[in-house]
């Protein structure tokens, strides 16, 4: 089934903003995409309305309850002028998983998809074409029905926004740069059972303690360990983390509390066809530092929608600090950030199938 949306355009269209001094989230384009849920109706009324605040009652489930789910993927172009979407089936999937959770009403893969390629292809003249530029796509949902009380709503709102960013860490030059990690130790992101591997904003509202402790220690991002035993590693912030000691690749398993990430995913798939030996088993953080202490660590890195792949320079725990290598981006992650932006961009050639074109 292919869906469409009917489109309204703008009267007052936004000037561009400057490629050259884009920052991460901060600029939305003209136009975003509706859609209402119920349980009569189903997901109907889809359309493509001017950019604009939305209208909520004070007592809507999603003010109280935190019922509510959010994407992200990005839009390139191509050297050919092509519009490009990078692997959007795997964030249709993950939706629909994350919708299961939050009982919130499941979303048919080729609705989501049809819906990002009509928004984007509205505003397609919004995508910046300057190196480690992009139109990064948020889909959300959110329960709007206006209630008090502790259970599933019946009815929601589905919306696409769209923001052209340019590199999410900042960098003077465009290149990659190696960040500075805090490994947490009192606060946990996630447990068994829990949301941990859902695309849901009280997983981000929970890390914001560990996030203020990490950036007034001079650290970009918070290396989270497991809430049980608090000595397992597990994410870096909002991306998922790879460690490479003695050339053998390591990643949390996808236990429930490891939110599956399509840049890890692809990672993973792009390394084994490189023959790299990829592991994705629990790991010690007292094993990572044994490795920087003996010079076995080679490489800590993390992947990710918004920065694809982030090198880490150094790890700072509570009392002192680790360097990784020269403090300097990897050989590997390079290679990785290379091969995925090379494919993301249209600028090397797909040989995983991964692009989609609108």
């Amino acid at each position: 089934m292919s869906y469409t949306f009917p489109i309204t355009r703008t009267t007052a269209p936004k000037p561009k903003p400057d490629p050259n001094t884009l920052k991460f989230g901060k600029t939305f384009t003209d136009h975003m995409l509706v859609m209402e849920y119920s349980d009569e109706g189903g997901w109907h009324n889809g359309k493509i309305v001017p950019y604009a605040p939305l209208q909520l009652d004070p007592a809507a489930a999603v003010l109280h309850y935190a019922q509510e789910m959010f994407e992200g993927l990005k839009a390139y172009r191509s050297p050919k002028g092509e519009v490009l979407l990078f692997r959007p089936d795997m964030n249709a999937k993950r939706t629909r998983s994350t919708n299961k959770r939050m009982c919130i009403p499941d979303m048919p893969e080729e609705l989501f998809i049809d819906a990002v390629k009509a928004i984007v292809d509205c505003d397609k003249d919004w995508i910046p074409e300057k190196e480690g530029t992009s139109l990064y796509i948020r889909p959300f949902i959110i329960a709007d029905e206006p209630f008090l009380g502790v259970h599933a709503a019946h009815h929601y709102l589905f919306l696409i926004i769209l923001s052209p960013v340019g590199p999410y860490y900042d960098s003077a030059d465009g290149k990659l740069l190696a960040t500075s990690i805090f490994v947490e130790e009192e606060y946990v992101r996630a447990v068994p059972g829990g949301t941990g591997f859902a695309k849901i904003g009280g997983n981000y509202a929970a890390s914001l303690a560990a996030q203020t402790k990490a950036a007034a220690l001079g650290c970009e991002q918070v290396l989270w360990l497991d809430a049980i035993e608090r000595k397992y590693v597990e994410e870096i912030g909002t991306s998922n983390a790879f460690f490479v000691i003695n050339g053998v690749v390591y990643t949390a398993p996808l236990a429930g509390t490891i939110l599956p990430g399509v840049t890890r995913d692809s990672v993973i798939n792009l390394l084994k066809k490189w023959g790299a030996d990829v592991r994705e088993e629990r790991l010690l953080i007292d094993t990572v530092k044994a490795a920087a202490a003996d010079g076995s660590l080679d490489e800590i890195f993390a992947t990710g929608t918004a920065a694809v792949i982030s090198p880490v320079g150094k790890l700072v725990f509570e009392g002192g600090e680790l360097t990784i290598g020269d403090g300097q981006p990897g050989e590997l992650a390079l290679k990785l950030y290379n091969a995925l932006y090379g494919m993301q961009t249209g600028k090397l050639p797909d040989e995983m199938g991964w692009t989609v074109k609108i």
